[in-house]
């Protein structure tokens, strides 16, 4: 899975999702990672590798095929996949401001 920005962005017409915790940019990159960049500039790595490998990771066992992975994008400033899968930017945008990577641990 090679590094690719994604450009897609869904958003009802005319809302511009303005907190500084909404994502403006998102990255796909190897081994179930994302660099993300949000309003407020701050940017960093999301791995969501354990989520995805996990024993219980349901909706997001579909991102275990790297293709499907790579399909993510922004909806509304949150990154979602096709399958309805989708992160909260906020707690996201927490950890990388503490810390500049966040983990999702199943």
């Amino acid at each position: 899975m090679s590094s690719e920005t994604i450009t897609e962005t869904y958003q009802a017409a005319g809302v511009i999702p303005a907190a500084p915790w909404r994502l403006r940019a998102l990255s796909v990159l190897p081994q179930w990672q994302l660099a993300v960049t949000f309003n407020d500039g701050s940017t960093g790595i999301v791995d969501v590798s354990e989520l995805v490998h996990g024993p219980d990771a349901g909706v997001f066992e579909a991102l275990r095929v790297p293709a499907f992975f790579a399909k993510a994008y922004l909806d509304c400033g949150a990154v979602a996949w096709p399958n309805g899968a989708d992160l909260a930017p906020d707690e996201m945008h927490k950890e990388i401001r503490r810390s500049g990577m966040y983990r999702i641990l199943d």
